[in-house]
């Protein structure tokens, strides 16, 4: 086996369909779009560039046939926060073969020492956390569009290298036909009773504004987490771009005050796994007729809250179930949703994680963000 490095066309083609060797006879996979996963790579496209790097490789058998394949990355915003200079893999797919697994971490590691760095999280994305961020480790179902899907054996691969579980993220959903639990609609109630709050969604005719505020609210309200880093307006522009064509203005809500000042969102898609199921990831011209169609005729039963957040000094006064209210109201207005799947939240957060059982919400799935420091492993390249 051998190692190369992405360079031109061929390879990278190669590194975008080596994941359908891996998932064939699973039924549950759905390839993601595969101009969302190139576009991390395109510093045209991904904003992160401006502030780091990034590369990936393919792991190719005796017979030339890839077998796996994985992308290094330093955020030089982050990477010197930590205790050790620390960079970053994902994109990891690999056969169940130990031996092909350590020949892709040792590459990453190996170009990550390359440049100074000391350690290395994994599997994370060359972007924000919302996508493409950690290693499924329980429940293996039908994944939302963004969040990693991979097979079991994946944390064997990990953990046999060395890697350690730095933080577990917990994803949990709520059955939409069954609506929130009775103490949230008193406390919605009480909260729209009160004077000094407005709730608003979305106008996609003032998206500029919307964005002001996500912006404001988002980095105030996560500025106390370890490694904080401010959201940019590019981030923001980028987001907005990638989720236009499947988002409902309907579905993303804001909190203010009577004074106008912006104090909590929820940002809530349509999953578009439902959309692109059968696609195999190609917007081609065909590609794209058949997306435009389930637009127009597939009535979505499955949404995502992708980021939701308050500022700090109007934590505890009820805007979170206000906000699920006005959700609930929508959806069940619709009639066609079943299931909304909270954004995940690291097991470090447990006002967050309090947030979702007083909603109602009930275990989904489990991912592992893991570490592994240099000096942890006796394999190199």
């Amino acid at each position: 086996m051998r190692i190369i490095e992405v360079t031109g066309k061929s390879l990278e083609r190669q590194f975008l369909e080596m994941p359908f060797s891996i998932y064939k006879d699973d039924p549950n996979w759905i390839c993601p779009l595969l101009n969302d996963i190139d576009a991390v790579f395109d510093p045209s496209k991904n904003n992160f560039f401006s502030f780091g790097k990034c590369t990936r490789w393919v792991l190719m058998d005796d017979d030339q046939h890839p077998v796996g394949r994985i992308a290094a990355f330093i955020n030089e915003k982050k990477a010197f926060k930590e205790d050790h200079p620390t960079g970053g893999c994902g994109f990891f797919e690999c056969i169940n073969d130990q031996s092909a697994a350590n020949m892709l971490f040792d590459q990453a590691k190996s170009w990550l020492s390359g440049m100074g760095m000391e350690a290395m999280n994994g599997p994370i994305n060359f972007g924000e956390n919302d996508m493409w961020w950690g290693l499924l480790i329980e429940g293996f179902q039908e994944p939302f569009y963004g969040m990693n899907y991979n097979p079991p054996y994946y944390k064997s691969l990990f953990e046999q290298y060395g890697f350690k579980v730095r933080y577990e993220q917990i994803s949990n959903s709520i059955d939409v036909r069954k609506g929130l639990p009775e103490k949230v609609i008193k406390i919605s109630k009480w909260v729209a009773k009160r004077n000094g709050y407005i709730f608003r969604h979305l106008e996609t005719a003032d998206i500029p504004k919307y964005s002001r505020d996500f912006k404001e609210v988002y980095n105030d309200a996560w500025k106390d987490f370890e490694h904080f880093t401010a959201v940019t307006d590019a981030t923001i522009e980028e987001t907005i771009r990638k989720i236009k064509p499947v988002m409902d203005p309907n579905l993303i809500w804001f909190a203010y005050t009577n004074e106008n000042e912006p104090v909590s969102f929820i940002m809530i898609l349509p999953d578009t796994n439902e959309l692109i199921k059968g696609l195999n990831g190609k917007l081609d011209l065909l590609g794209k007729l058949r997306f435009l169609w389930n637009k127009m005729t597939v009535k979505h039963t499955r949404m995502r809250a992708v980021i939701m957040g308050t500022k700090e000094l109007y934590r505890n006064q009820g805007l979170e179930s206000a906000l699920f209210m006005k959700l609930q109201e929508y959806a069940h207005s619709l009639g066609h949703y079943r299931e909304l799947e909270l954004s995940w939240v690291g097991d470090f957060n447990a006002k967050m994680i309090a947030v979702h059982h007083a909603i109602g919400a009930t275990f989904s799935k489990k991912h592992a963000t893991y570490f592994i420091t240099f000096n942890d492993t006796n394999s190199l390249v």
